[in-house]
């Protein structure tokens, strides 16, 4: 079997939340079963294993999941790109529209260096507006964020097109139509 088919298999589809019309992607099933967690996980590792990324950054609050298990596989730090309000030192911070509505997310000050190359993770990738707004915090602080990676692209709602003309580098690896 197709390593993405057996991952979309474990993505729970559920209608009209958090608002009518949405159809929501639900990774917690992959997250719930080691087995599929494991393979997820492998995919990103073998993806960037011979990278030279001195950094992970999660998005709030899936990238994190992710993001997380996968710096401590490549032995480079976890960097947590959060909700306003959220981060005890001092920030920067990025607003953005999502897809329905907006937000504002932050990232600690001294979360990167100049120079450091950057993996930006999150669970999914729909407007685009999370990931954007992270990529600009990171290269704000002199980063260079190196690929932006996601488990799934909604392509209708045109996020993965706006991060890549914007010169992003993306990796997702299932793809869902609809909303």
């Amino acid at each position: 079997m197709d390593t993405a088919d057996y991952i979309k298999r474990h993505i729970r589809t559920v209608p009209d939340w958090p608002s009518p019309g949405v159809q929501f992607r639900d990774i917690t099933p992959l997250l719930q079963n080691p087995k599929v967690f494991r393979v997820l996980i492998d995919q990103f590792v073998h993806r960037y294993f011979d990278t030279t990324a001195d950094v992970v950054a999660g998005l709030d609050a899936r990238g994190f999941i992710i993001g997380s298990v996968l710096a401590y596989e490549l032995n480079v730090g976890f960097v947590p790109i959060r909700k306003k309000g959220k981060l005890p030192f001092t920030t920067v911070e990025e607003t953005y529209e999502l897809e329905y509505g907006s937000a504002t997310v932050e990232l600690h000050t001294d979360a990167v260096k100049p120079g450091d190359r950057v993996v930006l993770i999150d669970d999914l990738i729909a407007t685009g507006g999370t990931m954007m707004a992270g990529k600009r915090l990171l290269e704000r602080l002199g980063a260079t964020v190196i690929e932006g990676a996601a488990i799934v692209e909604l392509p209708e709602l045109g996020g993965g097109a706006k991060l890549r003309a914007a010169g992003l580098p993306l990796f997702t690896l299932v793809s869902f139509e609809g909303h």
